[in-house]
């Protein structure tokens, strides 16, 4: 029972259920889900959101928010999400993909719903591995990085260079909304969930294709304490991704002030 002294100050989201998630101990994807769920509902939308799952560690999620969800084809999100929103468009559509999900075999539908500007907001974490199927080289995987299939790191000359996902949909006409955020920390915590919520504004009026790119670390994959990963998102993926807003269009500029 609250006392005249006492006062909330936290509360748990209702878009969240109380399903215990299955993450590994220090994934960030938990405080994620936490953030797209304090947005949904303090934008008072989640009577009307739809969520599309990928098939990644958060293959689940639609277990743990309160909300529809649909399950897609690995990649295949972009696309799905496309259908629901053309089909239903005074919903509010929403992708939560990782990086093997999105820019791996997803990347024609990443880059295909990006150019025809669909008005849909989509949640990219990136942690640089594969990480439900044990931790394999991804798209973003960092020159030298160690993973299951690079053991002695990743080999430019072999592999390529990893995928700028930000860089890349930024020069596409139809996206109007493209930032790179990380939750290592409180401060970039709380900047991140400015940025969901300036995303799914922009969907809110029609301001068409936006993305959040969330930098998320993966203790068990990269065989590192969960203290020691977020020190790696801070001092090895943010040199090379680094964070920032890399395109914002006219029409999400006003929603963003």
């Amino acid at each position: 029972m609250l006392t005249e002294e006492m006062q909330v100050v936290f509360d748990y989201p209702d878009a969240l259920t109380e399903e215990t998630t299955h993450y590994c101990p220090g994934c960030t994807h938990g405080i994620i889900h936490r953030l797209v769920a304090e947005t949904i509902d303090e934008l008072g939308i989640r009577e009307k959101t739809i969520g599309v799952a990928p098939v990644g560690c958060a293959v689940f999620i639609y277990n743990y928010f309160d909300t529809d969800f649909c399950e897609a084809a690995h990649g295949r999100a972009p696309a799905m999400a496309t259908g629901i929103k053309r089909a239903l468009p005074d919903r509010v559509v929403f992708t939560y993909q990782g990086d093997g999900d999105l820019a791996a075999i997803g990347t024609a539908e990443i880059i295909h719903a990006a150019a025809r500007g669909e008005n849909i907001t989509v949640v990219f974490v990136n942690n640089a591995v594969y990480g439900m199927t044990s931790g394999q080289m991804a798209p973003t995987t960092l020159p030298g990085m160690k993973t299951t299939t690079t053991p002695t790191g990743r080999d430019v000359e072999i592999a390529g260079y990893p995928i700028r996902m930000c860089e890349l949909l930024a020069q596409l006409s139809g996206a109007s909304y493209i930032v790179r955020r990380s939750v290592h920390d409180p401060g970039n915590i709380n900047r991140t969930k400015k940025a969901l919520k300036t995303a799914f504004r922009a969907q809110l009026n029609q301001a068409g294709f936006s993305l959040v790119e969330i930098l998320s670390s993966c203790p068990t994959n990269w065989g590192m304490s969960p203290r020691d990963a977020l020190t790696f998102v801070k001092e090895k993926m943010i040199p090379y991704y680094p964070l920032g807003d890399y395109k914002v269009a006219e029409a999400v500029k006003t929603i963003a002030q």
